[in-house]
């Protein structure tokens, strides 16, 4: 990122190496355009609300880019995808290496951002787009949100605001449904490499 990101206060092109052993299930995230007020630290996308720069177990507020993994035990199967369900933020990866099966590369290297329909815009300080938020955030309505009768495969379907998460960044959950071309999955232990603004 041109910028500097929260993730363990990473500098651009810096890098941070975490060992996560398996079986584990969660996300990573980045916080950007943060601040400290009163000694209490806030951002303006994907805070946690922890006043802290550490969450201390709490997750992403949307809008915000996610990427999400679950690391099978004994070098089994490992799943993860990049999510866009909560909102944008920042572009970013996920690359595997090591001795991998069937494994691929998962990328939203857009900035969705620069699309954002204005009623789903997040505007920072200066005025400018910061982060584009979920249909369901915006609206609270259950087609938005996959909820109430809207809440299995067959009635919840893509919407136009969806897809134009979709249409920037392919690989990526659009939607809570977008499993199909969204899931990614790669046996063998891998390791892998997050990208924040690839």
């Amino acid at each position: 990122c041109r910028s500097s990101i929260i993730l363990n206060r990473l500098a651009s092109q810096a890098s941070l190496n975490l060992n996560v052993p398996p079986p584990w299930s969660g996300c990573f995230w980045d916080r950007t355009h943060c601040v400290t007020t009163d000694s209490k630290f806030q951002c303006a996308t994907a805070d946690c609300g922890s006043g802290q720069i550490t969450c201390n177990g709490g997750g992403a507020i949307p809008p915000a880019s996610l990427i999400e993994f679950t690391l099978g035990p004994n070098n089994g199967k490992d799943f993860y995808d990049i999510s866009l369900v909560d909102g944008f933020n920042l572009p970013l990866s996920v690359t595997p290496h090591g001795r991998l099966l069937g494994c691929n590369t998962t990328s939203c290297a857009a900035d969705v951002n620069t699309v954002c329909p204005l009623e789903l815009q997040v505007k920072g300080l200066g005025g400018g787009v910061i982060a584009c938020k979920r249909a369901c955030l915006a609206f609270k309505q259950p087609q938005y949100c996959c909820t109430g009768a809207y809440n299995s495969p067959v009635t919840c379907q893509p919407t136009k605001y969806s897809k134009i998460f979709k249409s920037q960044c392919p690989q990526a959950y659009s939607y809570a449904y977008d499993d199909k071309t969204s899931t990614f999955t790669c046996t063998g232990g891998a390791n892998y490499l997050v990208t924040f603004c690839p």
